[in-house]
């Protein structure tokens, strides 16, 4: 029997669908969701199904839009195999370091996940996350430094990709970002207060361009606003200029590029300090994409080479070593399987900085580099999840490693590229022993 709206597949243990509950919020995941647990009554072994068992003690049930302390009204919404997910009905008792969300569209629309914490204890919690990840998945206890904060809290991304489906049967068409806690449902989004106002004078027309040509679109599509060198290109193929510090990089607007311009002189230097901080006179950029940290580190050593598979972005990265009169870096393309052949450069007097996908690096690159062998490793990453597992490579750790690879841990920095959600930047550097 089925309860009104309930989805068909909806598994009903251990709560009924719509089923609401007290809870008490213990912590955050690493994915910005308030984490609670509860004591489930043992039906199977108890006659009037009220009694506790201790096997079941401890029951997970994740609530969006909560914070560690608070007590919480929810409502289930789905039973995963392990855990249940509710939404937030009211918070009975709030955290002292609850605020308003800015924005009115905060707990539906799924970009943000933060804007109800006050922000130095976001720069907390994600200080913390890091920390639970760096022990779990790479068994290693190491003090992790203070997040890094954003001069911006609000309206510093540079760059937003509102998506939209076909319009529906009536008519309407809405254009923005993923519902929270689905995977197909858009909220219509008319303002995002995290990205540039520059952006969000630029969006309304945007919007009006897709709305009066709706009938055209018979699959979904994606906007694109990239706010930069005073204007915002919305067409994917022209050409923006970034500036970072002194530097100005060219590149295409639908390329990558790291998408808060606030934080990025804080980062580049960051990056470079940690790369020529251990004796290093050489520098590798194996994922240099159009040179940001190629170029932002090239002062500090005799000579530089950027690597990448991709080659028109080793032409973008050519054309800014030359326009910012850069002289001693080397751009080239290079196939995966064998990044570092033809380098001249002496590995204990070289540092390599890598910034790789949200998934990491593959093994055959890591195991490329550690036979490279180089004196420091720079790893940048915006996803530490992936980072802390092929941290565990680059040591040697790992159950089938046979031994240590002679590389030891030595700084551990979080930078807040992306305040008001559950995104952060992390960098670690490892040294020869």
């Amino acid at each position: 029997m089925y309860s009104v709206g309930q989805p068909r597949k909806f598994r009903d243990h251990p709560f009924p669908y719509h089923h609401e509950l007290e809870l008490e919020i213990h912590t955050l995941t690493n994915r910005g969701v308030g984490l609670a647990r509860i004591a489930l009554p043992d039906v199977e072994n108890s006659g009037d199904g009220g009694s506790e068992n201790p096997k079941s003690e401890g029951w997970v049930v994740m609530v969006p839009s909560t914070l560690p302390g608070e007590r919480v009204r929810a409502r289930i919404f789905r039973n995963q195999k392990n855990y249940s997910e509710a939404d937030l009905v009211e918070v009975l008792t709030p955290s002292p370091h609850r605020v308003e969300p800015r924005c009115s569209l905060f707990g539906l629309c799924g970009g943000c996940q933060y804007q109800h914490l006050v922000y130095l204890e976001q720069l907390v919690w994600k200080r913390q996350q890091v920390e639970e990840l760096l022990e779990h998945m790479a068994d290693i206890t190491f003090p992790v430094a203070p997040v890094i904060g954003s001069p911006k809290e609000f309206n510093y991304r540079s760059k937003i990709t509102p998506h939209f489906n076909p319009p529906r049967q009536d008519g309407t068409m809405p254009i923005g970002f993923l519902q929270l806690g689905t995977r197909s449902n858009i909220v219509d989004v008319l303002r995002c207060d995290i990205a540039t106002e520059a952006i969000n004078e630029r969006l309304p027309q945007a919007r009006d361009e897709v709305i009066a040509n709706k009938d055209t679109y018979k699959r979904g599509a994606t906007l694109l606003l990239r706010d930069a060198g005073g204007e915002v290109a919305t067409a994917f193929d022209h050409v923006i200029t970034e500036t970072v510090g002194d530097l100005k990089l060219r590149f295409l607007a639908r390329d990558f590029f790291q998408n808060n311009p606030f934080i990025l002189p804080a980062f580049t230097s960051y990056v470079r300090e940690q790369a020529s901080a251990h004796g290093a006179t050489y520098l590798v950029d194996a994922y240099c994409g159009s040179g940001l940290f190629a170029l932002s580190a090239a002062s500090a050593f005799k000579q530089v080479a950027g690597v990448e598979i991709s080659e028109s972005s080793i032409v973008w990265a050519k054309e800014n070593a030359t326009a910012n009169g850069i002289e001693n870096v080397n751009f080239l393309a290079s196939d995966a399987s064998a990044i570092f052949a033809g380098l001249e450069f002496v590995a204990k007097d070289t540092a390599v900085i890598i910034d790789p996908p949200r998934k990491g690096c593959d093994e055959a690159f890591l195991n490329q580099l550690v036979a490279y062998g180089p004196r420091t490793i720079v790893y940048v990453s915006c996803d530490p999840a992936t980072q802390m597992r092929d941290l565990r490579h680059l040591l040697g750790t790992r159950e089938e490693d046979e031994q240590a690879t002679g590389y030891e841990l030595t700084a551990v920095q979080p930078l807040d590229l992306f305040p008001q959600t559950r995104h952060l930047e992390c960098v670690i550097t490892l040294t020869r022993k």
